[in-house]
């Protein structure tokens, strides 16, 4: 079968791959689409942590079962299926509280195995989601939109709390979109101004900051002097990472949905003279997927305009590249088998 490996940085290759064996207790699934997100950018180019080359990228998946035993999932051959991609161990201490999202031998799909950047893989039938009510395309917004919903319930937002998303991508979009839906007055801050107008459009935010232009004192204005209860840094940048400790209220919460490679530093004095809560939110659970599933069965998300560009499989290679260009424009690339 056809995949596309990352042999190195800055290079991609068509291969050929063996087509994965049936496994008791796995099922085989045919993979018809694979969103490309931040992680296999940051791969691509050499940044991603907990990263080694050559690697099948690709954690955006939904595809539909081909093959498959009896299991309790009530999944059947024929069904569309989304891949919860966080293989975790099920013994440590994290699995053993209910926090299989941060396994201490987590294996994630496209990251620190091969993954889904081709024909056919091999799931375990409880990593899989039925998706048979939805399209393909929005089956495979599930796993992005979850990392959003989990950092949001991570933070125990509630209704009328101001809160500031520092980073307008994939990522940044749905906590943007799930802050709003808990009743958060949300604000969006980046730098580039033309995803700030379709933060407004699609995520309906309340507010927009400009990241280049004097953010404090814009923050300032806009919460009355207070500044916001809940900062989400979704950037994976560490200059963003290190200032947004600058934008939060006093007992506020901070926290880093993005993950950079680097070492992050901060005023202690600040930090205990504000009590602020610092949070890493990774991965999602389960419960953040069948949450976001129900989300789109209702259609309050616009896939149509979230997903910007598209490409089949076999001309991915070529414009792959491209997608890193501001000029691209990209919100979501989407590739169809």
């Amino acid at each position: 079968m056809k995949g596309i490996v990352c042999e190195k940085p800055n290079r991609l290759k068509m291969i050929t791959l063996d087509k994965p064996e049936f496994k008791e207790g796995e099922a085989l699934v045919k993979i018809r689409r694979i969103g490309i997100c931040g992680t296999d950018l940051h791969a691509y180019k050499g940044n991603q942590p907990y990263f080694t080359y050559p690697r099948v990228l690709g954690h955006e998946l939904s595809g539909i079962i081909d093959e498959i035993g009896v299991n309790q999932e009530g999944l059947v051959k024929g069904d569309q299926v989304t891949v919860i991609p966080y293989l975790e161990c099920g013994n440590c201490v994290a699995c053993k509280n209910s926090k299989t999202n941060c396994c201490t031998n987590m294996k994630v799909f496209g990251v620190h195995i091969d993954g889904g950047m081709c024909e056919s893989v091999s799931i375990p039938t409880d990593h899989l989601v039925k998706v048979n009510d939805i399209s393909l395309d929005l089956a495979a917004l599930i796993e992005p939109l979850s990392i959003g919903a989990h950092a949001v319930n991570r933070s125990s937002i509630v209704k009328g709390e101001n809160a500031l998303v520092i980073g307008a991508g994939p990522i940044g979009l749905g906590v943007m979109k799930f802050a709003k839906q808990k009743g958060a007055n949300v604000i969006a801050m980046d730098i580039n101004e033309e995803r700030l107008e379709f933060c407004k459009r699609w995520a309906k935010v309340d507010h927009t900051v400009y990241g280049l232009d004097n953010p404090l004192e814009r923050l300032y204005e806009i919460t009355d002097g207070e500044y916001p209860t809940v900062v989400y840094d979704a950037t994976g940048n560490l200059y963003s990472m290190t200032k947004s400790f600058n934008y939060v209220a006093h007992g506020g919460r901070l926290v880093y949905v993005g993950l950079v490679k680097g070492e992050i530093t901060f005023s202690d004095p600040d930090f205990h003279k504000k009590e602020l809560t610092l949070m890493g939110s990774r991965n999602a659970t389960r419960e953040d997927f069948e949450y976001v599933l129900d989300v789109l069965k209702s259609g309050e998300i616009n896939a149509d305009e979230f997903i910007s560009h598209r490409c089949t499989f076999d001309k991915m290679v070529d414009l792959f590249e491209s997608w890193l260009l501001p000029e691209s424009r990209v919100i979501k690339a989407l590739v169809e088998l």
